[in-house]
């Protein structure tokens, strides 16, 4: 995939610069160590004008990022929104994936930057799984545990993990992996979290070996709003495959219903299932074609 041409502008430390045209340091511990930080934005084409979702949100956890990581922010969250949208302007861009990442200035040590940079990119994007339901596989891989990093934190490393484990799961033949975390429990996919449904009841694992995800959250919210029980809980493996369906979201991602898990097949249809209501109800949100977001 080509993800800019000779005119595309990316923004960069306070200016736009052509993306063909910027440079970056090779003595950097980004790009040595993995010590960076990013979002995954989504900005959509509405009625009203093309919208960014949830963009404070998604600024507020790369400033939390960098904040466990003890890499500087000195960026106001209003000014890099504003450059956002100017950014989609600029590249006349409607519907789009946004990537901020911030990274570190010339540094070999160990210890955390001093001087580091923005960086905000944007293109088109479909939805990152596709929109058919999914062969998943439980993968070999586990996600880190939580006392040896911020699992939390939307690092840049962490992501070699994720590539590990998809990698190896198109290598088997399916279309995406599903990661354990140290309990052996299911924590989440590479880039995406999970939902079960059982009983007309949703169940996602909680929150401490996983990352906190943006669209996770929208998707609780939108089951408080349609009287939809979540309950967050360890979720065994036996669980998940003894579930009447299941699906990924993520902002990328958005939300892709699970057909297989290993060789078990969910039984239920997707178009019957809870991740279905939950597919539609968070397109109409995002699209601004129900106003959910005057409740959430």
């Amino acid at each position: 995939m080509k993800y800019y041409n000779s005119s595309t502008l990316i923004y960069l430390n306070g200016k736009f610069v052509k993306a063909a045209e910027a440079k970056t340091d090779l003595y950097g511990q980004s790009l040595h160590y993995g010590l960076a930080a990013f979002e995954g934005i989504r900005a959509y084409k509405t009625h009203n004008a093309t919208r960014v979702f949830k963009i404070k949100e998604h600024y507020k956890r790369l400033q939390r990022s960098c904040e466990l990581l003890n890499i500087p922010f000195p960026w106001d969250i209003n000014e890099l929104i504003k450059q956002t949208y100017r950014l989609l302007e600029l590249n006349n861009l409607k519907d789009a994936y946004i990537r901020p990442l911030v990274y570190s200035e010339p540094n070999m040590s160990l210890v955390a930057p001093q001087a580091v940079s923005i960086m905000i990119c944007a293109w088109e994007w479909a939805s990152y799984l596709g929109d058919k339901q999914l062969k998943v596989c439980v993968s070999p891989f586990q996600r880190p545990n939580p006392k040896s990093t911020f699992v939390e934190a939307k690092i840049s490393g962490h992501y070699v993990n994720s590539i590990l484990a998809s990698t190896d799961a198109k290598q088997k033949g399916f279309d995406e992996a599903l990661l354990l975390d140290m309990d052996e429990n299911v924590a989440e996919a590479p880039g995406a979290n999970i939902f079960i449904e059982k009983n007309g009841k949703l169940y996602t694992p909680s929150l401490g070996n996983i990352l906190a995800g943006i669209t996770r959250a929208t998707v609780i919210e939108l089951c408080h709003v349609l009287d939809i029980e979540v309950i967050e809980k360890p979720i065994s493996v036996a669980e998940l495959k003894s579930a009447d369906g299941a699906f990924f979201c993520g902002t990328a991602a958005e939300i892709v219903g699970i057909h297989t898990i290993d060789d078990v097949v969910y039984r239920q249809r997707w178009s019957d299932s809870i991740g279905a209501t939950m597919q539609r109800a968070y397109k109409n949100l995002v699209l601004e074609k129900v106003n959910y977001e005057v409740i959430i």
